[in-house]
This record gives C-alpha cells, sequence and structure tokens, in this order.
C-alpha cells in the first residue's frame, strides 16, 4: 500500500510540477495574473517566472523518473524537496516580516507548503530505502 502511495504521490507531484512550469515557461504573463496573490507580490517580470518555470519542470521530472526508479529516489528528491521547503518559508518569513497578510498562508498552501510537505516526506521515505538495502 505504501509503495503505491509513494509512486502516486510522486508521480502526481512531478506532473503538475513539470506542467506548471511549462505553464510559466510558455505562458508568464497568463500565469502570473492566472495564479491568486501571484501579483500581489510584485511586478510581471517574464524573465523572472521562465526562470522558475524551468526550474519547476525539472522538479517534474526527477519526481516522475524517482517515481520510476525505486534506487534513484533519494538523490532525485532531495534537492526539489530543500527548494520547495526554501520557498514555503520564504512565503512564511514575507508574512511574518509584513509583506502579506496571514491569508496568503492560505492562499497559497495547495501551490507552496503542501507541495513542500510532499516532497519533505517523499524524500525521507526514499532515505529509509536507501538506508535499510
Amino acid at each position: 500500500m505504501t509503495k503505491s502511495i509513494v509512486f502516486y504521490t510522486a508521480a502526481l507531484l512531478g506532473v503538475l510540477s513539470f506542467a506548471n512550469g511549462l505553464f510559466m515557461i510558455l505562458a508568464p504573463e497568463s500565469w502570473y495574473w492566472l495564479i491568486p496573490g501571484v501579483p500581489d507580490r510584485g511586478p510581471f517580470n517574464q524573465h523572472f517566472l521562465r526562470d522558475i518555470g524551468i526550474i519547476y519542470t525539472l522538479m517534474g521530472v526527477t519526481f516522475i523518473v524517482g517515481a520510476i526508479y525505486k534506487s534513484l529516489r533519494f538523490s532525485l528528491w532531495l534537492l526539489p524537496a530543500a527548494w520547495l521547503t526554501g520557498h514555503a518559508i520564504f512565503h512564511i518569513w514575507e508574512v511574518l516580516v509584513g509583506i502579506c497578510g496571514p491569508e496568503s498562508l492560505l492562499q497559497d498552501f495547495a501551490g507552496v507548503t503542501l507541495p513542500a510537505i510532499l516532497a519533505l516526506w517523499l524524500s525521507y521515505i526514499s532515505y529509509q530505502g536507501v538506508r535499510n538495502e
């Protein structure tokens, strides 16, 4: 049961990350205006959004490949988990210093905090697999 949950969680996180990244690369202005809260955090910058889109597409690939190849999971999932966690911490910091209101944490949860939590969980599970081999 746990093996299939890990596989499907990683595959879903991978597909969503990859799709988000492609959207950011191919239609950065549409992405900017469509995602709630993004315009509140700064002016539109297509270069920056495309740069971040590249990161998301690469993360998507790492989660998908790790879902398929168990032996590569830990090494593939650790860095995306670190980036997603840093991203979530940065969003919390923005609230703590008054850049955004606390409501932004709820608004961002599905797209920022939840992926970080899932990526950390996947990294932990993959680490347990490496440690037990």
